[in-house]
């Protein structure tokens, strides 16, 4: 499955999932609190799905509309500082969608284990933003890389991360992967390097170039640099096409509320979708509120929805004795293997982890059962139920005394 430049999965319909979190270095034009700039400034933070929600995604996004021709994962954080839940998230589209095409957006630095794999997964092109090849240019723009558990800065970070990039670079074109490479223009630190950069990647064998200017972001190392004019990154492509195509048209993902909707329901499931689950599991002292430690419950409460959309009690279920550490734990998770979440009015970091492992979302928070419960089934926005528990029943915080949480 082979893509024409003219058919790069930018210029048709495309639906990134957000399974990546995780980010190994620091761009001095990056904040946190918004996704990767491999694309561009985006508007909010991506909701992070599993592997297996972002399946389900994309299976409701495929439903909803037939102009998804590409799906790609380009972030929050970069893909290889995310590799277990990338690559699973490219095996389980592939084998659900055999035709369809794939992209990766990333920094370069982690992407040299996993190109041959990408090449037989059939992705057909994977974005490198390469802003600079020089290292004294490189230093100015980058805070921090982190490779190997090993934190390098300054000029090292630059060093090791544009070798990383450009390794990268020739091995894609030797397992011909179409490469597609981004350069942030930022005024007074790389503009006047761009045509540098464009030459040696095409020498490399990058397929295609695209020129995006950097944007203002607040509460970053460059908040008060200009962004460059359009006349100025005009000028930078015209350079640069002497060397290599450019891509000069860039429009961001757009998701529509309908499709937000489909990402909301996506990740409220549990991250392993191993089984049917119909259940959401309750930690109640007397049955009307969820107000219970996870700790100190002897029984859970399992509910349902039936047929006319109406929350039921379905049965309740012995909890496994205190004590007994993370086994107990696991017991509990076969106890509600057919239920995809617990509520509870708190939780320890142990057991959270481990029934999350098995697929069972734990959510703290404390309400009216029916209502919450009602709630979750539906779709509905948990910061809104949060919110709504509070006014029932004062502060969402954990009350218990965490005694039997191990």
């Amino acid at each position: 499955m082979t893509l024409k430049i003219a058919d790069h999965p930018y210029t048709f319909g495309r639906l990134h999932l957000p399974v990546a979190p995780k980010c190994n270095i620091q761009c001095n034009y990056c904040s946190r609190e918004f996704d990767c700039l491999n694309e561009n400034r985006p508007r909010v933070t991506s909701k992070v799905l599993s592997p297996q929600q972002a399946l389900y995604y994309l299976e409701q996004a495929m439903a909803l509309s037939r102009n998804i021709a590409v799906v790609g994962i380009a972030g929050p954080g970069d893909p290889f500082a995310n590799p277990d839940e990338s690559m699973e998230t490219l095996r389980l589209v592939r084998d659900k969608y055999p035709e369809m095409p794939l992209c990766v957006s990333t920094n370069g630095l982690d992407l040299l284990p996993y190109i041959d794999e990408l090449a037989r997964l059939q992705v057909s092109h994977v974005t490198i933003t390469i802003n600079a090849i020089d290292p004294q240019i490189g230093a100015e723009i980058y805070s921090w890389v982190r490779y190997n558990k090993k934190m390098y800065q300054d000029i090292d970070a630059a060093k090791l991360l544009i070798k990383k990039q450009l390794e990268s670079l020739t091995r894609l074109r030797d397992a011909g992967v179409t490469a597609k490479v981004n350069v942030t223009v930022i005024p007074g630190i790389n503009d006047f390097h761009v045509i540098t950069v464009a030459s040696r990647v095409a020498e490399l064998g990058a397929d295609i170039l695209q020129c995006l200017p950097f944007y203002h972001t607040k509460e970053t190392v460059f908040e008060n640099l200009l962004e460059p004019s359009q006349e100025m990154v005009q000028e930078i492509q015209d350079a640069s096409s002497r060397f290599i195509p450019q891509m000069k048209h860039h429009d961001r993902c757009r998701v529509d509320a309908a499709m937000m909707l489909k990402l909301a329901k996506s990740a409220a499931l549990p991250e392993k979708r191993l089984e049917y689950r119909p259940y959401i599991a309750v930690s109640s002292i007397e049955g009307v509120m969820i107000n219970q430690h996870l700790g100190e419950a002897e029984r859970f409460l399992i509910y349902s929805m039936d047929d006319r959309g109406k929350c039921i009690l379905v049965s309740a279920r012995e909890a496994p004795q205190a004590g007994g550490g993370e086994q107990r734990w696991k017991e509990l998770a076969v106890t509600l293997k057919d239920c995809r979440t617990l509520l509870v009015s708190g939780a320890g970091s142990s057991p959270t982890k481990a029934l999350k492992t098995n697929g069972i979302e734990v959510i703290v928070i404390e309400g009216v059962i029916k209502e919450v419960v009602s709630g979750i089934f539906s779709g509905q926005d948990l910061k809104e139920l949060m919110q709504r528990s509070q006014i029932h029943s004062g502060s969402s915080n954990c009350n218990g005394t965490g005694k039997n949480c191990g």
